[in-house]
C-alpha cells in the first residue's frame, strides 16, 4: 500500500484513481522537456538567430561591412544615416559565430527562463522594450560623448553593433520581478556582476547596451508586477549570503584577464595590457643599446622586455587563480578565503591606480593634455572602484566567514608556503648576485634584492617601478621566469587542503563515535542533534557515554540528554560536571527530560522548564474521532488536490528537486527581517546527513509543496522513532499542507514499525492543563519565561507553533534546563542566546528589537 493509499484509508475514503503514486518526483530530463514546451518564443528566437546568421553570412565569420552598415546599430548608422530600424535589427543578428553560439544557448536558457516567469506575450514585450532602450540610449550616449570629446564615446562612436544578448539580458532582469527571492537575488547579482566586469574591463559598446537594458529591466519588471517591492532588497540565509558573495568574487576575478586579453580597447587596465602587446622589442638590440645608457626610451623598452616570457605571462593570471580559489573557500565560509579575497582586491585596486604611472611609462613621448589627464584619472578611479567595493562588501559580511582551520593545518600551510618562498627567493637571489655583472642595465646588490621580490608579483603590478633590470645569464634568466609561477603553484596546491580543513581528523572520528553510541541507544528523542556541526564532545573513559556541548563565554551548554547506556545517567552527568570544573566552565544541561531531574536534585542543582516536547505514539495510530477532525480535513483535501508524499534522503533527490527545495527555504528566510536561529534548530546543511530522512509533499506536477526532515532515535542500531526538525512550505501551496505532510509521515512510520513521532520541543511553551488541574505556583523564573514567550512570539512564533502541534493530539514531555549555580543565570541566558544566534549582525539585532517592540 502506498503512502497515499494509507492516507486515504485513515482519512475515511479511498484514494482517487488518478492520484499520482507516492514517490514520483520530476526527473531532470522531464523538467527539461516540460521547460521546452513552455518557451515557444525563446526557441523560435534561437532558430531566428541561426537563420539571420546564415542569411547575412555571420555564421562563417564576422559580419560583412555591408551587413553592419545596413542592419547594425551605432552613431554612424542609427543617427548619422537615419537607420532608425537598426535599434531593432541589431537585436536579431549575431555578429560572428561565437556570438551566434552564445545567442542560441542563452536564448534557449536565460530567455526561456524569462518567458517561463513572464509568459510569452510579456517576454516578447520585455525583450523588445529593454533591448530597444538599451541600444537607443547607448547610441545616444556615444553620440553626445563623442561631440564632447569623451574618450570612451569617441573611441567607440565608430563601432557598429549587432548584439542579440542585449534584449536577452533585459528580458531576464525584467522576469526577476516575478521570481522567488532566492532566484531574483541570484540572477540579478550574477547578471549585473558579469555585465559590469565587461563594461569596466572590456569597454565594448555592446556591454554598455546590456547594462542599460538590465537597468531598464528592473524598472519594467516593477511596472509589470504592479509593485515596487521587487526592487526592495530581501534578506538571505547565511548559506545563501556566502554563495552570492563567492559568486561575485569569482565573476570579478575575470575582469583583469579580460582587459589583458582585449588590450586594444579603451579601458583602465588596457594600459597594463600594453605590456603584453604584439610589438615586442628585440632583446639583443635593447640590451646592447641600454647596457650603459639610461633614458626614458630604455626604461620603456626594458619594461616591455621584462614582461616577456612564459613564466611572466603565467604569473599575470595570478589574480584570477587566487580569486577563484578564494571564491571556493568563501562558499564554504572560510576566514582565510576572506583574507585572501580582500588582499587580492586591494592589490587590484592599487594596480588600477598605478596604471596612470604605467601609462606614462609606455606612452612613447606622446603629449598629454589636461583633458586627457582628467579622462585617465576618471577611468582609473572607475577601475579602482570595483575591487574596492568588493573588498568592502567582504569586510562588511565578515561574520559570514568565521570557519577557521585547525592549528595543525595552519602550521602545515604556513611552513610549506614560507619554506618554499625562502628556498625559491634564495635560489634566485644567490644566482643573481653571483651573475650580477650580467644584468642590463648594470645592477647593484640592492637592485637585485628588490628584483627578487618582484619575481613573485605579476609584472603588470610592478613593471613601471625602478629598478628595471633584466638578467642576461641563461641560468639566472630561467630562474627569473620560474620562481614566481612555481611559488604560487605551491601556494595554491597547499591552500586547497587548508581551505578544506574544518576540524582535526580526531573531530571526525569523535562524531563517528557519537553516532555509534546513539545507535546503541541513549540521547533521547533529541539526541541526534549531537551529531550536528559546531559541537564538541566529552567521552567517558570507556567511550560508552557521550555528552555533546558548546562553550559560549565560559558556559558549557549541552544539546540533549546524556548519550549513555541505561543506568549510567548519574555517573555520566557527574563525570561531565567534573570535566567542566577542571576547565573552569559552568555546565548547563539544556533540553533534558524529566527522568534526569532527580540526578540533578541529588547534586544540589537547580532546574527549570524551558519548553514542551510534543510526542505522538505511532504504534496503533488511527486518525479517527473528533480530535483528529482537522487533520483528516487536510488529508482529504490533499488527496483531492492530487498531493502525494515521498520518504527519501537528500542524496536520492533529483537535481531539479534539490533546486526547488533550496528556493523554498530561501523564500522562507527572505520573508523574515530576523536572523536565522541555530543550536537546536537545524537548517539546510543538516538535511544532507545520510541518516536523516525527508518527507516531501509533492503536487501533481511533481514539484515539492512542502518539506520536512526527520532525525532518527535508535535502539540497537534500528530507528524506533523520528523527530521533526526542518519544516518549510512553498508559497502558494495548499492550505493545511503541513498537517497533510506530518500525518502522512506518522502513517508511514507506523507502517515501518516506528514507536513514536516527535514534533520536537516548543521553546518557552507551557503544556495545557488537564480538566480540573491547578496551575503550578508562579515563581520569578516562571513569570520571566512567560514574559519571554509572549515577547518573542511576534519574532519567532513559538506559541503559534506550539498550538499547531497540538492538532496532532500529542503527549507533552517537559524539557528542562539544569544548572549548578543560580547566580550564573544571567550569564547562562546570554550564552544560550549566543548559541541560538551565533552570527547575528547589528542590522539583524536592530530588526529583532524593532519586531519585539511593535
Amino acid at each position: 500500500m502506498s503512502d497515499t493509499d494509507r492516507v486515504a484509508e485513515s482519512a475515511g475514503g479511498p484514494a482517487e484513481a488518478d492520484v499520482e503514486p507516492a514517490g514520483r518526483l520530476r526527473s531532470t530530463a522531464s523538467a527539461i522537456a516540460g521547460f521546452a514546451k513552455r518557451v515557444p518564443f525563446s526557441l523560435t528566437f534561437a532558430v531566428l538567430l541561426v537563420a539571420t546568421a546564415v542569411t547575412t553570412g555571420s555564421i562563417f565569420g564576422a559580419a560583412s561591412a555591408n551587413t553592419e552598415s545596413t542592419w547594425a546599430a551605432g552613431v554612424g548608422t542609427t543617427i548619422e544615416r537615419g537607420h532608425w530600424w537598426s535599434v531593432l535589427t541589431a537585436l536579431a543578428i549575431p555578429e560572428d559565430p561565437f556570438q551566434l553560439v552564445a545567442g542560441v544557448v542563452l536564448a534557449a536558457t536565460l530567455l526561456g527562463i524569462a518567458e517561463l516567469r513572464l509568459g510569452t506575450a510579456r517576454a516578447i514585450l520585455a525583450f523588445m522594450v529593454t533591448g530597444v532602450i538599451g541600444v537607443t540610449i547607448g547610441v545616444l550616449l556615444q553620440w553626445i560623448g563623442s561631440l564632447a570629446g569623451e574618450w570612451w564615446a569617441t573611441g567607440t562612436s565608430v563601432d557598429l553593433t549587432l548584439d542579440p544578448l542585449t534584449g536577452i539580458v533585459g528580458a531576464l532582469i525584467t522576469a526577476t520581478a516575478f521570481m522567488t527571492a532566492l532566484w531574483r537575488r541570484r540572477i540579478r547579482i550574477v547578471a549585473f556582476a558579469f555585465v559590469l566586469v565587461f563594461v569596466l574591463y572590456d569597454g565594448d559598446s555592446s556591454n554598455v547596451y546590456r547594462l542599460i537594458a538590465g537597468l531598464a529591466g528592473l524598472a519594467l519588471g516593477a511596472v509589470l508586477a504592479r509593485s515596487p517591492s521587487p526592487l526592495a532588497p530581501r534578506r538571505s540565509s547565511h548559506r545563501e549570503t556566502r554563495t552570492l558573495i563567492a559568486t561575485a568574487v569569482a565573476i570579478t576575478a575575470i575582469g583583469p584577464i579580460v582587459s589583458l586579453i582585449n588590450g586594444e580597447e579603451l579601458t583602465p587596465f588596457a594600459f597594463s595590457a600594453s605590456l603584453f602587446g604584439a610589438d615586442v622589442p628585440d632583446s639583443d638590440a635593447v640590451l646592447a643599446e641600454c647596457a650603459s645608457v639610461a633614458s626614458a626610451f630604455c626604461d620603456r623598452q626594458l619594461a616591455l622586455l621584462s614582461a616577456q616570457g612564459p613564466g611572466v605571462i603565467l604569473l599575470s593570471f595570478l589574480p584570477l587563480v587566487l580569486l577563484l580559489l578564494a571564491a571556493w573557500g568563501l562558499r564554504n565560509g572560510r576566514r582565510f578565503a576572506l583574507m585572501l579575497a580582500v588582499a587580492v582586491n586591494i592589490a587590484l585596486a592599487l594596480l588600477a591606480w598605478f596604471s596612470f604611472d604605467l601609462a606614462a611609462t609606455i606612452a612613447d613621448g606622446e603629449e598629454w593634455t589636461g583633458f586627457d589627464v582628467g579622462e585617465l584619472i576618471v577611468w582609473t578611479v572607475a577601475a579602482v572602484l570595483l575591487p574596492v567595493v568588493m573588498a568592502l562588501v567582504l569586510l562588511v559580511f565578515r561574520r559570514q566567514f568565521a570557519i577557521r582551520a585547525p592549528n595543525r593545518a595552519v602550521a602545515r600551510f604556513t611552513s610549506v608556503v614560507a619554506g618554499s618562498f625562502v628556498v625559491l627567493a634564495g635560489a634566485y637571489l644567490i644566482t643573481a648576485l653571483v651573475t650580477i655583472e650580467e644584468f642590463v642595465p648594470d645592477a647593484t646588490p640592492l637592485d637585485v634584492l628588490i628584483d627578487t621580490v618582484k619575481r613573485f608579483v605579476p609584472v603588470h603590478f610592478v613593471a613601471a617601478f625602478d629598478p628595471i633590470v633584466v638578467p642576461v645569464h641563461d641560468v639566472t634568466f630561467v630562474l627569473y621566469q620560474l620562481v614566481g609561477p612555481l611559488f604560487w603553484a605551491i601556494f595554491v596546491i597547499a591552500a586547497v587542503p587548508f581551505l578544506s580543513a574544518t576540524a582535526d581528523r580526531s573531530h571526525a572520528r569523535d562524531r563517528a563515535r557519537v553516532l555509534a553510541n546513539l545507535q546503541r541507544g541513549g540521547g533521547g528523542s533529541l539526541g541526534f542533534m549531537a551529531t550536528w556541526p559546531g559541537n564538541d564532545y566529552w567521552f567517558s573513559d570507556d567511550e560508552q557515554a557521550t555528552v555533546a556541548y558548546r562553550v559560549v563565554n565560559g558556559i558549557a551548554i549541552t544539546m540533549s540528554d546524556p548519550i549513555c547506556p541505561e543506568g549510567r545517567d548519574a555517573q555520566t552527568i557527574r563525570e561531565f560536571a567534573a570535566f567542566c570544573d577542571r576547565n573552569s566552565w559552568v555546565p548547563v544541561f539544556y533540553s533534558v527530560h524529566d527522568r534526569y531531574l532527580p540526578v540533578f536534585e541529588a547534586l544540589g542543582w537547580q532546574h527549570m522548564p524551558v519548553g514542551e516536547e510534543t510526542v505522538v505514539a505511532t504504534t496503533g495510530l488511527e486518525l479517527t474521532g473528533k480530535p483528529w477532525q482537522k487533520v483528516r480535513q487536510a488529508l482529504n483535501r490533499g488527496i483531492k488536490e492530487g498531493l502525494t508524499t515521498v520518504w527519501t534522503t537528500w542524496d536520492e533527490l533529483p537535481i531539479a528537486t534539490v533546486a526547488e527545495i533550496n528556493a523554498i527555504s530561501e523564500e522562507w528566510v527572505a520573508e523574515k527581517e530576523l536572523p536565522e536561529m541555530g543550536f537546536t534548530l537545524g537548517g539546510m546543511e543538516e538535511l544532507k546527513d545520510p541518516e536523516v530522512r525527508l518527507m516531501l509533499a509533492v503536487g501533481p506536477d511533481g514539484r515539492p509543496q512542502a518539506v520536512t526532515s526527520w532525525l532518527p532515535t535508535y535502539r540497537e542500531g534500528v530507528p524506533i522513532g523520528w523527530t521533526i526538525d526542518f519544516m518549510r512550505r512553498a508559497d502558494g501551496s495548499m492550505n493545511g499542507v503541513m498537517e497533510f505532510l506530518i500525518a502522512s509521515a506518522a502513517l508511514h512510520m507506523k507502517e515501518e514499525g516506528a514507536e513514536f513521532l516527535s514534533l520536537s520541543g516548543a521553546p518557552l511553551a507551557t503544556k495545557p492543563l488537564a480538566p480540573g488541574e491547578e496551575p503550578p505556583p508562579a515563581t520569578v523564573m516562571t513569570r520571566l519565561l512567560d514574559w519571554l514567550g509572549k515577547t518573542l512570539e511576534p519574532a519567532y512564533g513559538f506559541t503559534s507553533l506550539f498550538r499547531f502541534k497540538a492538532k496532532f493530539n500529542p503527549e507533552y514531555h517537559t524539557i528542562s534546563m539544569a544548572y549548578p549555580d543560580p547566580l550564573a543565570l544571567p550569564a547562562i541566558g546570554v550564552a544560550i542566546g549566543r548559541a541560538y544566534l551565533p552570527e547575528v549582525s547589528p542590522r539583524e539585532a536592530v530588526a529583532l528589537v524593532r519586531t519585539l517592540t511593535r
